[in-house]
């Protein structure tokens, strides 16, 4: 069974206006393809360090969810790294920063 997707540009706006609505700053650092554009989200904790999120499927459903590629935090070096090869490989992404101290990053998916 297909899970059906969200297009890319709807799920973002959606997304900063959830985290706005809690606070927290955030705003598209790259836009990608509108229709099916990959989604990376950055959590900036104002404090040199960030959590960097992927969206995956998962199992049998393609239950969607939130990988962490580098880790519980990474600092903005490592952080600028990880998107530019990202960019390179496919320039339609979406990188999304949202800045918020708790590390929240306002997604309903389960973050593994």
């Amino acid at each position: 069974m297909t899970v059906p997707r969200l297009k890319a540009g709807i799920f973002v706006r959606a997304l900063i206006r959830r985290a706005e609505v809690a606070g927290a700053p955030a705003y598209v650092v790259r836009k990608g393809s509108e229709e099916s554009g990959a989604v990376f989200l950055r959590v900036n904790r104002l404090d040199g360090t960030s959590l960097v999120l992927d969206q995956a499927r998962r199992g049998a459903e393609g239950d969607l969810v939130w990988v962490k590629p580098l880790g519980d935090s990474a600092d903005e070096e490592k952080t600028r790294a990880f998107f530019d090869r990202q960019v390179k490989f496919d320039p339609d992404v979406w990188i999304v920063e949202i800045e918020d101290r708790e590390g929240r990053a306002f997604v309903d998916e389960p973050v593994v």
